[in-house]
Order: structure tokens, then sequence, then C-alpha cells
């Protein structure tokens, strides 16, 4: 082998490379004939050297064939295995055996201790590669890490391209939330709806204050019905937990029916014109609240559907929980003064709704004195 090198090694007068190949192949040939009496290691030298003469050559699949007996002999070093298997990655790819030159390319990066920049490049070129998720989950973790160097700002903005990929070729909730987390913290509500609605749909989604996020982002973007949807959804959702007293697991739904999120149900239901889905809700809430505020609503809920009777005894309702407002059919000066205190109230939606109760009060007071002229009129012709 000693022979083979000096033969590779030779330069011409210029002293350009000018190495003797007919030496180096007859070396080589009587060391392949005799190749059963070579030790393992010399085997492998002889079989490298070969690889290098196929290589020059232009005939890559004889080179293939010496690099794989290269790395079967059992007594290869661990420097001329490795080369021979990142050669051979390279020969696979240039022979259009992209599979099995990426598998061999990830192989060797999992044999080396260093991975370089070049195999890298390498790796790159496959077109329709799918990269390692690990690599991209530790990129977007280093990111992450250098917020203090860099600002949180731009840490994120470097994060939300690498798990926009994550999200696309590995799917996992993770991915779509810390996605979702870095457009909202950057404003971005719109990208922040539609990420965490893609979560929602691959069935990720099991925590209740993911699915009032995704219901707030969808009222904030004019999607009451999807808003809706999504918390019947988590309301009918059930997963498992543990009572922390008597350590026993139980089915509890993801979304609670509690006030708060029932309101939220309904005003979803009633933006997406679907009063009749939002009336039940909105008794449900009724029942469970403090004050009478709910049962105001309520009250503009059923009068929206024609149901004053109804509308009234909501209102009581709400005057016995709390001092707001009352209304009967035929009580209109009470009625009316009772709305004004409630028009003076902080909130803005139950300003809003007790002016629109006096109009609506005004309005049934003309409605019902011109029954009663007209009541009048047909009894004094009919008498007459």
């Amino acid at each position: 082998m000693a022979k083979v090198y000096e033969a590779l090694e030779e330069v011409d007068e210029k002293g350009e490379p000018a190495p003797d190949m007919v030496t180096v192949v007859n070396i080589l040939t009587e060391l392949r004939t005799d190749k059963d009496n070579l030790k393992s290691y010399d085997r492998s030298v002889m079989w490298n050297a070969w690889a290098y003469v196929y290589m020059t050559d232009g005939k890559f699949p004889q080179a293939m064939t010496a690099y794989t007996n290269v790395m079967n002999e059992p007594e290869v070093t661990i420097g001329l295995r490795n080369g021979a298997l990142f050669s051979l990655a390279q020969l696979n790819l240039a022979e259009g055996n992209y599979q099995k030159g990426v598998n061999l390319i990830l192989q060797w990066m999992d044999e080396v201790e260093k991975v370089t920049a070049q195999s890298y490049s390498v790796l790159a070129e496959e077109e329709g590669y799918k990269p390692r998720e690990n690599w991209y989950s530790l990129l977007a973790g280093c990111y992450s890490e250098l917020k203090e160097e860099i600002g949180e700002r731009e840490s994120l903005l470097k994060q939300i391209p690498i798990y926009e990929i994550l999200v696309n070729l590995y799917p996992k909730k993770t991915y779509f939330i810390q996605l979702g987390g870095a457009y909202g913290t950057l404003g971005r509500e719109r990208d922040y709806m539609i990420t965490l609605k893609t979560a929602y749909q691959k069935d990720f989604l099991d925590k209740e204050s993911e699915y009032l996020a995704l219901a707030q982002l969808l009222l904030l973007n004019k999607n009451p019905y999807w808003a809706a949807e999504v918390l019947v959804s988590g309301q009918n959702k059930m997963i498992t937990i543990v009572d922390e007293k008597t350590e026993e697991e139980k089915l509890v739904p993801v979304v609670k029916s509690t006030e708060k999120n029932l309101k939220v149900l309904a005003d979803s239901w009633r933006m997406a014109q679907e009063i009749d889905k939002a009336i039940p809700v909105l008794e449900k809430a009724a029942e469970m609240s403090k004050d009478g505020k709910s049962y105001v609503l309520l009250g503009n809920l059923y009068l929206s559907e024609d149901r004053v009777s109804e509308a009234v005894d909501a209102i009581k309702k709400g005057l016995k929980k709390g001092d707001i407002a009352y209304f009967e059919l035929q009580e209109f000066e009470e009625a009316k003064k009772n709305f004004r205190i409630a028009a003076r109230d902080k909130e803005k939606k139950i300003k809003t709704q007790a002016n629109n109760w006096i109009k609506y009060t005004e309005n049934e007071e003309i409605r019902v004195k011109n029954l009663a002229l007209r009541r009048d009129y047909i009894q004094m012709n009919s008498s007459s």
C-alpha cells in the first residue's frame, strides 16, 4: 500500500499531480487476488483504494461496491468506515438513489462525533427530503433561549417559521400551541385563530382554556357561529381526571357549564342569529347568576322572538335577584321608570338594553292605547 500511495502522489515536471494509475491498479489487482490471505484491516485499506480508483474513472457503481466492502470488514477503523459511509451516501445521491442516500447520510450523522456543514448541505440539496423533527425543535428551543440576548420579538420571529414547518411536517399539539402563542404575543390574532382552529379540527385541544381562547378569537374575527360550535364541542368532549381527595378517576367535560362559559355560548348563538339556541343556554346562565343582569339579557331575547309574557317573567326574576328592572304588560309608567334607572348602569351592554326596553315600552304603551280606543270605537258603533 505504501507503493500505491507513492504512485498516487507522483507529479509531473511542472509540479502538477500525475498519479501513476497503471502501477496503482497493478498492485491493487495483486492484493485483491490474494485478498483471502489478507487481514481484515488490510482488506479495508485495499477496498478503500479501489474505491478511489473507480471514483477517478467515473465508475460509480464499482466505487459503491468497494465502499460497501470497506464497511463490511470487521477490523476497519472508525475513521475509514465513517469516510466510506459518507462517500457511499454521496454516490447514491449522485446515482439517483435519493432515499438510500438520505438514509446513509442520517446514519453517518448518528455515528460521527461532529456533523460537518458539508453533510448538511448535501442533505439540504435533496428535493422532497423530510428533515428530522428534533433538529427543528432543537433550533426553535435555541432561539427561545436567546430571548434575553436578541429580545422577545426577534426570538419569536425566528421561531415562527420553524414551528410553521413543524406543524406541517410533524403535526403535534405542542407545535400548534407554541406557534399560536407566538402569533398571539406578536398581535397576529387572525393567524393565532387559524392555528388554534386547525389544532381543534385535528382534535388536539383538550383544555378548557384552549377552547375558550379559540372561541374568543372567532368572536373577535366575526365568526360567532363557529365560536358557538367550538364551545358546544368542548362541552361534549369528555376527559378523564383524578379526584384529588378520593384519587378516583372520573369523566368530566373539557368545557364546564359555568355561568361565564354559558354567557359566552349564548352570546355566540345570539350574534349568529341562532336565537332559539341562545335562549335555553342563557336560561341556565340566568339561574346560576347572582344578579339579575342575565335575566335582562334573557328578556331581550324573548322580546326579539315576540315572547312578551316570558320576557316579563324574566325581568321579574331579575328584579328578585338584583335591582335591575321589571316589566309587566300594561304597567308602562313603572316599567319606564325602572328602565331609566337601569340605563344609568355602568355596564354599557345593560345601558343599551335598558334603552331598547324603554323604546319598546313606549311603543307597547301606544299599541295598547290604540287597541283600547279601537275596542271602545267598536263597542260604541255596535251599541248604536
